[in-house]
């Protein structure tokens, strides 16, 4: 009896685990369109998905394959869903088609055996899914020993793939219908349906799963939306309401009672060009940031000023909020009606990269903002002033 205690509030206490794929990343690309890469708009649409659970479900632990613009192995990305003991998966895509065939639309897909309808438009669109997002595995190295049987060039390999956990059918088309219906009714777009195919992505993740494909980059209008400010702020909250949706029905017992989104509490993430440091200034900078959570801003306003943003809020956070993960020190500015959370404050771009590099275990969306006479700039401009009057 009192192990079987044990084991009931062990479950009852054990955080919902949310594990967030981006797409593609690093020498994989993905799909290309006239002004955008899918794996730029797949991290970007990813980060902005995982911080607005991590605003809205404080019971919600969200763990990201990758949150830089770098090349994960399809198979690892499971794996790192697995090893987390995430309770759900993921995956963020963006949608294209070859040259001479146009689509429109959101869709969502379940690990199984490919089903497509026998409309011929809709067969190529499906089948192309899987082909092109397969075919990422030709990157990897040694994908054999990961994908044993499988030749993405090969038509007989559509066929191959087994469901591997039947148990977690039901709740991955579950989460992919609350997907559709609230993603759809968010952005307007249309309902492009719910599909099983045999994506390698979902293959080994040993949870509920579902892959999104946003929209179609190859298309010139979805291309557009999808780069836009409102496009993310909109699949944002109707990713959150369908998130909460879900929880709501598979986990009743543990869930929050989850405020309703106000439109203007969704703040796209911006994606900032971060190179990384040479060697030889990564030791130095690094004595160098404890001393930086606590100092003020230089005085001296003519040279532009970096911080670390780590958040941003519609409504003033008192100093304890659990949204502040304990950092007392932060600051804020507010910016049309947000109120916007930075840590940090230096001319010297260095020590605050490698602040940056601290926070992110806690705030993973984390990313560096510019001031200069008190007015925000841009990042890549303020950081060459500061090189400029460097070499004077």
């Amino acid at each position: 009896m009192l192990l079987l205690f044990v084991l009931s509030m062990d479950g009852a206490t054990k955080r919902f685990t949310l594990c967030i794929d981006a797409g593609h990343g690093g020498r994989d690309a993905g799909a290309v369109g006239k002004m955008s890469k899918e794996k730029t708009l797949t991290l970007r649409y990813a980060l902005a998905f995982g911080r607005i659970i991590e605003q809205n479900c404080p019971d919600v632990q969200v763990v990201y394959t990758r949150k830089t613009d770098r090349f994960v192995e399809l198979w690892q990305r499971a794996d790192i869903a697995n090893k987390a003991k995430a309770d759900l998966f993921v995956s963020v895509h963006i949608n294209a088609l070859p040259k001479g065939h146009t689509g429109r639309g959101y869709q969502t897909y379940t690990l199984g055996r490919s089903r497509r309808d026998g409309n011929k438009q809709g067969f190529i669109e499906n089948l192309e899914v899987a082909k092109r997002e397969n075919a990422v595995i030709l990157y990897e190295k040694d994908y054999q020993q990961h994908y044993e049987g499988y030749d993405p060039n090969s038509p007989e390999s559509n066929i191959l793939f087994e469901l591997i956990q039947d148990k977690n059918m039901e709740n991955s088309i579950s989460l992919a219908k609350f997907m559709q219906k609230n993603v759809c009714a968010e952005t307007g777009r249309k309902n492009g349906g719910v599909y099983q195919d045999n994506l390698c992505v979902l293959r080994n993740a040993s949870m509920p799963a579902c892959l999104m494909e946003l929209g179609f980059i190859s298309t010139s209008d979805e291309e557009q939306f999808l780069n836009s400010d409102r496009a993310v702020a909109q699949y944002s909250r109707g990713f959150y309401k369908a998130f909460v949706a879900y929880k709501n029905k598979v986990a009743p017992g543990t869930s929050a009672t989850y405020k309703p989104l106000k439109q203007e509490e969704v703040e796209p993430p911006q994606l900032v060009s971060e190179p990384e440091p040479a060697e030889a200034t990564e030791a130095p900078a690094m004595q160098n940031v404890s001393s930086l959570m606590a100092n003020p801003a230089p005085n001296d306003n003519s040279q532009p000023v970096f911080k670390v943003q780590i958040l941003a809020n519609a409504g003033k956070l008192k100093k304890n909020s659990p949204l502040l993960k304990g950092r007392t020190d932060a600051d804020f500015y507010k910016e049309g009606n947000m109120y916007k959370y930075t840590v940090g404050a230096s001319t010297d771009y260095q020590q605050i990269y490698q602040l940056r590099k601290s926070l992110l275990s806690k705030f993973p969306q984390a990313f560096i903002i510019a001031f200069q006479d008190g007015v925000k700039v841009d990042v890549n401009e303020a950081r060459r002033k500061t090189k400029g009057k460097k070499k004077k």
